[in-house]
């Protein structure tokens, strides 16, 4: 089975935690695409909610299938989010941010009661920073000085950039990628990067899923977050 069936498969399912009424935080990447094109299809068969989108590219396509759309500032309290990830451990921490939407992600996740996160099986790894790198958005300015602090912290970062030139978030923002390696305290780790001056966050997201759905091959699992 195709690694995108897989996602697609996760996705789907998540909307069985969907209920008419709800305000619904939508992810961004890949994953979460097929869950907010599926949800405009619940929409266009008479299912109410409103989303709201953690990145313009979640916006354009929630505006595409007909999610209607509302904010935080008119929505203070997101009932539920349903988003992706790049690494989900076995205590279901995450990695977030490969698709650059991680501040607007993490505000979300934040801002609602539940998070529910969709994942095909080859993002589950033991502990975070066995493959993805710790992405870092990061202000201009001051984008050489946290680098320098990550360098002396250890570990390989990048600036990432697309057609050869710096990645801008939409925020407005530059991303380091750092290549920590195994992270054994996912929680501290976050404070001490969110510490640096000039970082605005990173894609570390600790004790934020309630519910982390897998797609594999045979079956789909549902591992939910011990409190």
């Amino acid at each position: 089975m195709m690694i995108d069936d897989l996602k697609r498969q996760a996705a789907v399912a998540a909307i069985e935690e969907i209920r008419d009424g709800m305000v619904v935080g939508l992810g961004t990447g890949s994953t979460a695409a097929h869950f907010i094109r599926e949800l405009g299809r619940r929409v266009r068969s008479g299912m109410r909610v409103m989303g709201v989108p953690t990145s313009r590219e979640s916006e354009e396509l929630a505006v595409e299938v007909g999610v209607p759309l509302t904010t935080l500032r008119d929505h203070p309290v997101v009932d539920l989010t349903v988003d992706g990830a790049d690494e989900v451990s076995a205590r279901l921490d995450l990695i977030k941010g490969l698709g650059g939407a991680l501040v607007r992600e993490k505000v979300v996740a934040h801002a609602s009661k539940r998070v529910v996160i969709v994942v095909d099986e080859t993002k589950m790894v033991d502990k975070l920073g066995r493959k993805a790198p710790i992405p870092i958005e990061v202000v201009p300015f001051a984008a050489e000085s946290v680098a320098r602090q990550l360098l002396r912290w250890g570990g390989q970062h990048t600036l990432r950039e697309k057609d050869g030139k710096p990645w801008i978030s939409d925020n407005g923002n530059l991303i380091l990628d750092w290549k920590h390696g195994a992270v054994d305290e996912p929680h501290i780790l976050e404070k001490q990067i969110k510490a640096i001056t000039g970082v605005v966050d990173s894609g570390i997201f600790s004790n934020v899923a309630d519910l982390v759905i897998v797609a594999t091959a045979t079956a789909l699992h549902r591992l939910r977050r011990q409190s």
